[in-house]
């Protein structure tokens, strides 16, 4: 049971966020709010009075979860022609929707399948947007977007908010706060633990959220301040990759570029740059998921066609969705120990290790897909690092989750790093750049434009 005695009350027009740690039902309590529970996600539920609003639009945590169509003006056509819109109106109204989302600079007959994650998570709010809904429910919109684009996001949502009621789920505060006037607070348990004033719950709740592990204004300050220093600066020397015009290609055109560059061992590098710049498919092209060229040595090896990448990198997706491939959370981070074929009772002692550090015991047996964002995001770190490769390569993998979840597993991948691992992760957090990163790669229009060692912030005592 995920929620148990649980009332709650939107009046018309009210801007709403619901805060509460990774897994506590923020979601499914919006897919209920919205009807998608029970009515098109069969989920037993028992409600003394249940009203849901006559027009509503929903943007999803997972973009790819609500498309419909194969092209980006396909998606939004679609969409208007349920609403009856004259066909020799749509193109004009199709573009309007690309640019109030920013995406007015890409071909309408994109295949969906070829944008960013950042890109079709914008694409997805147009198309909610094409529905000109009464209520909006939101669930971590800008989640995969990079700094610009997440405030264009929000400031197109004020924008046409105006008259409508938002329900919002979302860890990124910076500029939802200016939109909401309300807040409810969760604990993990999915219980209502504070409603109110937005101002009220972030200054007499502030304990309870640092608690909680939600995320508040002045989070990571607290954190820094109250952290152990650690020596952060790389102290081998052991070259692991090197890459010399190096390209990854899409469609038989380069997509990604990169000039030269040189990794050592105990290198943490951020890896930045604007949604669609190209910083997944620079990963994608590592580990070989599509066409390379040029050069590409891991330890001084050169790459050639078959060789066993697996065994020297591991690879966190964005969409923590596209690596699980068993029923339950522990054959997830079991699997490829298994591969390994190591003894029994060694793979129980190595899980049930990561399922503990991953606040992941209670969930062991569940289903990958049946947990929420923040679970999925952690289980596939977990079943990416247990065989222990010495680079790991990490596509966001903070988004979704709370502030102890983010903290702890930047904590662990930093003891990776002391240990010798090698990282490199693309994230838009400036915080993990500022506060982790040994060295920062800027990817722009699909070229490592940029390449900067940085002295990591040392962090004073409280």
């Amino acid at each position: 049971m995920l929620f148990k005695d649980l009332s709650i009350h939107i009046e018309k027009g009210e801007k709403v966020l619901l805060l509460g740690p990774s897994g506590c039902g923020k979601s499914t309590l919006l897919q209920v709010l919205s009807g998608i529970i029970p009515k098109s996600v069969e989920v037993p539920m028992k409600a003394d009075h249940f009203q849901q609003p006559a027009s509503w639009g929903y943007v999803f945590q997972d973009p790819d979860s609500q498309f419909c169509m194969p092209y980006v003006d396909e998606e939004l056509a679609f969409v208007l022609e349920n609403l009856q819109v004259p066909r020799i109106d749509m193109p004009d109204r199709i573009t309007a929707l690309l640019k109030a989302v920013g995406l007015h600079q890409i071909d309408p007959h994109t295949n969906i399948h070829t944008l960013s994650g950042g890109m079709k998570q914008r694409l997805a709010i147009a198309s909610v947007l094409a529905l000109e809904p009464e209520v909006l429910f939101l669930d971590e919109p800008t989640a995969l977007l990079d700094p610009q684009g997440t405030e264009d996001i929000w400031e197109t949502v004020k924008a046409i908010s105006a008259d409508k009621t938002l329900l919002i789920v979302e860890h990124k505060l910076d500029h939802v706060l200016d939109l909401v006037d309300r807040i409810i607070l969760f604990n993990e348990l999915g219980e209502i633990i504070s409603d109110g004033d937005k101002n009220k719950i972030l200054k007499n709740d502030r304990n309870t959220m640092k608690e909680q592990g939600i995320w508040y204004p002045g989070v990571w300050q607290d954190y820094l301040s109250s952290r152990p220093l650690k020596n952060l600066t790389p102290s081998h020397t052991d070259v692991v990759l090197h890459l010399n015009h190096f390209q990854g290609y899409r469609k038989k055109k380069p997509f990604i570029s990169v000039g030269e560059a040189t990794v050592r061992a105990g290198e943490w590098i951020a890896v930045i740059g604007e949604n669609g710049a190209g910083k997944s498919t620079l990963f994608h092209a590592l580990m070989q998921f599509i066409k390379t060229s040029g050069t590409f040595e891991i330890h001084g090896t050169p790459v050639k066609k078959g060789k066993r990448i697996a065994d020297h990198l591991t690879f966190v997706f964005q969409n923590p969705e596209f690596q699980f491939v068993t029923n339950s959370v522990f054959e997830e981070i079991a699997y490829g120990l298994r591969l390994e074929k190591l003894e029994e009772p060694d793979i129980r002692k190595k899980v049930f290790e990561l399922l503990d550090r991953f606040r992941l015991t209670p969930f062991q047996q569940h289903h990958p897909y049946h947990l929420s964002m923040g679970q999925k995001r952690r289980l596939s770190v977990a079943a990416s690092i247990v065989k222990g490769q010495p680079i790991i390569l990490l596509d966001e993998p903070t988004f979704g989750q709370d502030s102890k979840n983010t903290f702890a597993l930047l904590e662990m991948l930093e003891d990776y790093q002391q240990e010798g691992a090698t990282i490199l992760m693309v994230t838009h957090d400036t915080n993990i750049v500022e506060h982790f990163a040994t060295r920062v790669w800027t990817i722009k229009n699909g070229l490592l434009s940029s390449d900067v060692h940085v002295r990591v912030k040392e962090h004073a005592h409280a």
